[in-house]
């Protein structure tokens, strides 16, 4: 198989390369003094912003349509956030002496982030799954991250100094909540220029995230964070991210057998139960988290997402060919 075969790789390529190199720069170039303040009120409006387009594309009508396939979206939800988090507990424990503290708080942050939404449906149409199903699990698991996450960050986190601060709880409602539910009221009347626009949009939200990955390292950069953390840090929470998708996609693949699941909506499960959204966590990252830690907290997400891509493109498109596969969709 060629890469340039798999369509998704050549979509998400470009971000993933925008993303390292806004690491990169951030490393030889950190911002600071006015260039940092206006990125931080930047990046600030851009996430508000962000998670308004995110209530406005959004359709009630078929999210709730959706719901009536119980098993397949009750799997999802369990995946996402309970076998995650639980499964991210394991590990903290297992690698959290070899961590700084910020890595093992971004360890148990990804655990805790909701699925992706484009990502998803491209995987599952591409394995003929269950589409439809796909849209929904990933709506709904998105919806919900905006109160979940944080609520299991704090959790998972409570008893750590890189957790959540006092302030994350109001700057949830202010910076992601609010934005959100003006957001999904005001998608009566522009959800289809949204959507239609949708192209347009994404390019916009990518550049918000990519402000953000810059702004977050610069921070990190500036106050010596990046001298404590090694090569060999970076492949342990490397090694956890394989981990990580390697157990899920293994659970969710096999263990919708045990009440009959059709082949269509085990690929769904698989697909939408293992991804993370970088596009949500990232943002939620700089809203949840203290400025000093926030650039360890966002490695491991940063580092999960092209793996995830990479290996989930193959089985997808692997799927996509396997004799028989689009009769058995459905």
């Amino acid at each position: 198989m060629r890469w340039s075969d798999v369509p998704v790789l050549r979509r998400v390529e470009p971000f993933v390369v925008a993303i390292l190199l806004a690491i990169l720069v951030a490393a030889l170039l950190p911002a600071g003094g006015a260039v940092a303040t206006g990125f931080s009120w930047g990046t600030t409006i851009g996430v508000g912003v962000l998670f308004f387009v995110y209530g406005a594309r959004m359709a009630p009508a078929e999210a709730i349509a959706g719901l009536r396939n119980w098993r397949l979206q009750g799997a999802v939800a369990a995946t996402t956030y309970l076998v995650f988090p639980v499964l991210g507990l394991v590990l903290a424990l297992a690698v959290g002496s070899f961590l700084d503290d910020g890595l093992v708080a971004g360890l148990l942050f990804l655990a805790a982030l909701p699925s992706t939404v484009q990502s998803c449906v491209v995987f599952t149409a591409m394995a003929h799954g269950n589409v439809p199903g796909a849209v929904v699990s990933a709506t709904v698991s998105n919806l919900a991250g905006i109160g979940l996450t944080p609520l299991l960050a704090a959790l998972l986190l409570g008893s750590s100094g890189a957790g959540p601060d006092a302030g994350a709880v109001g700057r949830i409602v202010v910076q992601l909540l609010v934005p959100f539910l003006i957001g999904l009221v005001a998608g009566r009347w522009i959800g289809p220029w949204i959507r239609a626009h949708k192209k347009q949009l994404t390019l916009m939200d990518r550049g918000v995230i990519v402000a953000v990955v810059y702004a977050a390292f610069s921070r990190g950069v500036r106050q010596g964070v990046w001298q404590e953390v090694g090569p060999g840090e970076v492949a342990v929470v490397l090694g956890c991210a394989a981990v990580f998708l390697a157990a899920v996609l293994t659970l969710t693949w096999y263990g919708p057998r045990l009440w009959g699941a059709s082949r269509a909506d085990r690929v769904t499960i698989a697909f939408c139960g293992s991804n993370k959204s970088l596009a949500t966590g990232l943002p939620m990252a700089t809203v949840l988290f203290d400025p000093h830690v926030v650039g360890l907290v966002a490695l491991p997400i940063i580092l999960y997402h092209p793996l995830q891509i990479t290996v989930c493109s193959f089985l997808a498109a692997r799927l996509g060919r396997a004799p028989g596969a689009a009769a058995l969709q459905g």
